[in-house]
């Protein structure tokens, strides 16, 4: 896969900053999992409409994230009726929100890439079948296997607390 750009940038700042650069992010996100401590936050709808939050160890790969679940988890289960979502992060000087779907990966190149970036990261994932297993996850997590999803974001939203400030909206082709 090669790397999304953005195919609409909106400026949202209300105070005369000029529009965040996609690059900053991105280039935060391509970094993330090198030994930081960086919890994104999944949200997803249950079939009775209510909503869901629940913290995910994300990945930033080709353009796209990554995350994984116990497919008993309420998120699996949730995106299995419902993909449309949300990922929301705090990284270094901007806070961001995708809005987008998630989809399981299957694929066994997809699978081992992202394993590789997990355990660069320091968890021990390895594909199992067409899912991931390891010695220990999130304790709630609950037990192997777990599935890997992709998420794909069609706008992203960034809001900046740090210089150079800003508040700026990125929309992709899905």
């Amino acid at each position: 896969m090669t790397e999304r750009a953005p195919i609409e940038v909106t400026n949202l700042d209300r105070y005369g900053s000029p529009e965040l650069l996609w690059s900053r992010p991105r280039d935060l996100l391509a970094n993330s999992h090198k030994g930081t401590d960086i919890t994104f936050f999944l949200g997803t709808v249950r079939p009775d409409g209510r909503p869901h939050s629940a913290g995910v160890g994300g990945l930033w790969l080709d353009g796209y994230l990554y995350f994984t679940s116990s497919p008993q988890a309420r998120k699996a289960r949730n995106i299995a009726a419902n993909p449309a979502c949300t990922l929301s992060v705090k990284l270094e000087g901007i806070d961001l929100v995708f809005e987008g779907e998630a989809s399981r990966i299957t694929d066994h190149a997809t699978l081992e890439k992202t394993a590789q970036m997990y355990r660069e990261g320091g968890w021990p994932a390895e594909v199992q079948g067409d899912a991931f297993t390891a010695p220990f996850s999130a304790p709630s997590a609950g037990p192997p296997p777990w599935y890997v999803y992709r998420f794909t974001f069609h706008t992203v939203f960034g809001v900046a607390t740090a210089e150079p400030s800003g508040a700026t909206r990125w929309r992709f082709d899905g």
